[in-house]
């Protein structure tokens, strides 16, 4: 990989295994850290979107494969969102949005996912709800769309409205997310190779790298985890990359 110098991929291979742990933990495929980390080392924008995608299709499913193992899937209510999502993260792989307003939109979807990390949009679980299939179907839509456009999977904006709706519980929101982020980062990269793009080299060499991190989360978050400082460490870290992206 000849992007970084051996010392900064080390660097870099390091904050990956970190950062794949943390989002696994918690059902997720890691996209908006990856991204983050990618800007913070001056990643071109060509590799950000497809390595995302590749990176969220493994760790996502390794995340969920733990949680499915504990019995916290709900089938009835990821079909809904599912249903919606994945022709729109197709959709939305076939966008390519120039560079600037890449990285602006990244970087407002990024100051959200680092407010998460920091528990301000973690919602305390509430008495459970019966799911509002057409408002599940509209929700489903609109972050399929995006999470095709930017290279994420939605999970880091699915989990918080499945909290705050009162439709799931966390570790039923985790595992929900893990396969919603799994399809949409499919459908993603399936609408990426249909319009004419290619995944470059350097994004296979982070797989390995990125797997050790999500087992280890997935293995420990659907158990019984939790690491506030990590989390606080990791959010600051995609803070600072959202301002890199907003204000370059």
């Amino acid at each position: 990989m000849n992007l970084l110098s051996s010392e900064n991929m080390v660097l870099f291979g390091f904050a990956l295994i970190v950062i794949a742990f943390l989002y696994s933990s918690v059902g997720h495929g890691g996209a908006s850290g990856y991204l983050a980390l990618m800007t913070i080392f001056a990643f071109p924008v060509v590799i950000m979107k497809p390595s995302a995608l590749l990176l969220n299709l493994f760790v996502s499913s390794i995340s969920f494969f733990f949680y499915y193992r504990m019995n916290y899937f709900r089938p009835k209510l990821f079909y809904p969102f599912a249903i919606a999502s994945i022709p729109a993260a197709f959709l939305g792989g076939f966008v390519t949005l120039d560079n600037a307003a890449y990285k602006i939109i990244l970087g407002i979807v990024l100051v959200f996912a680092a407010l998460r990390l920091f528990g301000i949009f973690n919602f305390k679980e509430k008495e459970a709800v019966p799911i509002n299939i057409p408002f599940a179907l509209i929700i489903g839509f609109a972050i399929g769309l995006l999470s095709g456009m930017l290279g994420i999977g939605g999970g880091i904006i699915l989990s918080p409205i499945l909290l705050f709706l009162g439709w799931a519980n966390i570790k039923e929101s985790a595992a929900i997310s893990g396969l919603f982020i799994f399809v949409n980062s499919f459908a993603g990269l399936l609408g990426f190779f249909l319009g004419g793009k290619t995944i470059p080299a350097e994004s296979f060499y982070l797989v390995p790298i990125a797997v050790i991190g999500g087992v280890l989360g997935g293995f420990y978050g659907s158990g019984y985890f939790s690491n506030k400082t990590l989390k606080f460490v990791l959010g600051t870290v995609i803070l600072m990359a959202s301002v890199k992206l907003i204000f370059p």
